[in-house]
């Protein structure tokens, strides 16, 4: 097919095409300015942080029911009909605080009432008692959620057979709710099962959880990390900074060039890493504190090449 083209649409494409082959030059001769400006030598971008000396913490992810730690049914001494309620639902009760009055009370006879008294401490989550009800000795009363030494809740977790060597009594637990979110409770291992359920192969631990302002309920739903293992005064990077190569682990390191000191390289460092948990790298050794490192552009880099820092990043937050 032939196709005819008039001069002014000639004109147009030969000064775009002229347009372009000068800008290509422009953008060639700025991607060399850098290499330019250090002698030739080729100049990595780069961005930087900080290593910082911290904690760190290694955990097991659950997630369970919140419980009371303690239930129990409140009984009266004596058959006959419920006179009196001392309590409602929701009520706090302390260690033998009344609860309700049963008269015992028959035709022709008059008895004095018999007092059913709380036998823990806790707060009444169940009222099956009215008044007029009558009642026997089997009969429950009330029931009441709490422990011996006072507000208790426990979360009920199963631990799968491959953590059990991870888990031991009084282990500290970081507690989270839907319920409040951006809040963290705090809690510990109270109870560890001296068995395997064989047909799950899980283990049941408990965790109580303390309860500030009586805000946390029985039934909500929790997520719970165990910290197996805990570390102070470590040094620690983003995971993503080391480098490794035949078998080796790298940090590439920031230094002023001794041969210009206008320019910046990147010095290799050998470490030996720890915990890695959740992005968070333990470096045992190797790398000291606040020292700037690599932690993005750094996989083609060799020992002594020059850099430019694009960006430096914010450190990691010391705390966990």
């Amino acid at each position: 097919m032939k196709i005819s083209l008039s001069y002014k649409t000639v004109f147009v494409i030969g000064i775009t095409a002229l347009a372009l082959l000068f800008g290509g030059c422009d953008w060639i001769k700025g991607k060399g300015d850098a290499a330019a400006k250090s002698g030739g030598l080729p100049v990595f971008a780069v961005n930087t942080s900080t290593a910082v000396q911290g904690q760190i913490w290694d955990y097991l992810a659950l997630s369970g029911d919140i419980v009371a730690g303690t239930t129990v049914d409140v009984y009266s001494d004596v058959a006959g009909k419920v006179s009196r309620l001392y309590v409602d639902v929701g009520s706090r009760v302390v260690r033998n605080a009344p609860v309700a009055a049963v008269d015992p009370s028959k035709p022709g006879m008059t008895y004095v009432p018999g007092i059913a008294k709380a036998p823990i401490t806790g707060t009444v989550v169940s009222l099956p008692a009215q008044v007029g009800m009558t009642v026997t000795q089997t009969v429950p009363l009330a029931r009441i959620a709490g422990s011996v030494k006072g507000n208790a809740l426990e979360i009920e977790l199963h631990v799968a057979e491959r953590f059990i060597s991870k888990i031991d009594m009084a282990l500290p637990c970081i507690i989270t709710l839907d319920a409040y979110p951006g809040e963290t409770f705090r809690g510990s291992i109270t109870e560890v099962s001296p068995v395997v359920d064989p047909v799950s192969r899980t283990m049941d631990v408990k965790v109580n959880v303390d309860n500030p302002g009586s805000r946390l309920k029985a039934g909500m739903f929790a997520k719970v990390q165990i910290i197996t293992e805990q570390k102070e005064g470590i040094v620690k990077i983003p995971a993503s900074a080391m480098v490794e190569r035949f078998g080796e682990n790298y940090i590439f390191v920031v230094e002023t060039d001794p041969a210009d000191p206008a320019f910046k390289i990147a010095r290799r460092k050998k470490v030996t890493p720890g915990i890695l948990i959740d992005g968070v790298l333990e470096i045992q050794s190797g790398l000291s504190p606040n020292e700037e490192i690599i932690v993005r552009g750094q996989t083609l880099l060799e020992d002594g090449a020059r850099i430019n820092i694009i960006e430096k990043t914010a450190p990691l937050s010391a705390d966990h």
